[in-house]
């Protein structure tokens, strides 16, 4: 069932499933709470109390807001978990959510125990020329812009192909129209834009400040990166000593929770059962 928190500018949808300490699952842009459809129930009959959250543009969250950068998506998701008790809470995010996570638990490290960010857009990102001999980078970089820059509903399915190597989930039509069609509904467009033109130089300048452990996942086919494993120890690197750890998943683009559910939900699982608190 659907809830609400009412935030100054909107409101923000999320929906919540078990019982036990609770974890917070953000998406990324473009995208909506049903990105953790595969992961979500699994955690919830592991014995945790599931909060997944659509961001402010998405699903059913307030399409039209002033600003959509991670520093405000981190102060909605800080918002859910005061409403449902104050956490504290595990806290995952993927792509700009990871870096909303990042942020929001620097800002609030009574209320986030723990971190995973998976394929996070955390840190300032540069593109190098050597990094354009990769079809792959290239392009999804080609089609993001595409999608960012004009708007276009098209190019951003063209993306999630690409985003999407080899193994698609079976549901993968269904849900791409499900996309496609919440893209379309007034302001929803406007808010993926806006969302593609925040840096993430916010986010990046909290991960010192980060006092909780976290877990970065990446896919090794993540066309968003020449090379994911070096953005993952990058993020790792930034981290105050000890507190990050990697895991890669072989054969994941950018949507590891998509592609490969059970490999993540196994990684979560070892780092709820070390973090998680009631």
């Amino acid at each position: 069932m659907t809830e609400f928190v009412t935030v100054d500018d909107g409101t923000i949808a999320y929906e919540v499933t078990g019982e036990g300490p609770l974890v917070v699952l953000a998406h990324g842009m473009g995208d909506s709470r049903e990105a953790y459809r595969f992961v979500a129930p699994r955690l919830a009959s592991a014995g945790y109390r599931v909060a997944v959250v659509d961001l402010r543009g998405c699903g059913e969250s307030s399409a039209v807001w002033p600003s959509y950068s991670r520093t405000d998506i981190a102060g909605d998701l800080l918002a859910v978990i005061r409403v449902l008790g104050g956490g504290p809470a595990v806290l995952a995010g993927h792509s700009i959510s990871g870096g909303a996570a990042t942020i929001a638990a620097a800002q609030a490290p009574d209320l986030i125990t723990g971190l995973v960010e998976l394929g996070p857009f955390t840190r300032k990102q540069s593109v190098k020329l050597g990094d354009l001999r990769f079809g792959r980078y290239r392009r999804a970089a080609l089609q993001m812009a595409g999608a960012g820059m004009l708007g276009s509903v098209a190019r951003w399915r063209a993306y999630l192909d690409t985003a999407h190597p080899g193994k698609k989930p079976a549901d993968w039509t269904e849900r791409l129209d499900r996309t496609d069609a919440m893209l379309r509904e007034p302001g929803r467009m406007k808010a993926f834009q806006k969302m593609f033109q925040s840096a993430p130089a916010d986010a990046g300048a909290q991960l010192a400040n980060v006092r909780c452990p976290a877990l970065v996942v990446q896919g090794s086919l993540d066309p968003d990166w020449a090379d994911p494993r070096a953005e993952g120890e990058a993020i790792v690197a930034a981290l105050p000593a000890g507190l990050g750890q990697l895991e890669m998943i072989e054969g994941a683009g950018h949507y590891p929770h998509v592609q490969y559910p059970d490999e993540v939900v196994s990684l979560m699982l070892a780092f709820l059962q070390a973090h998680a608190r009631a």
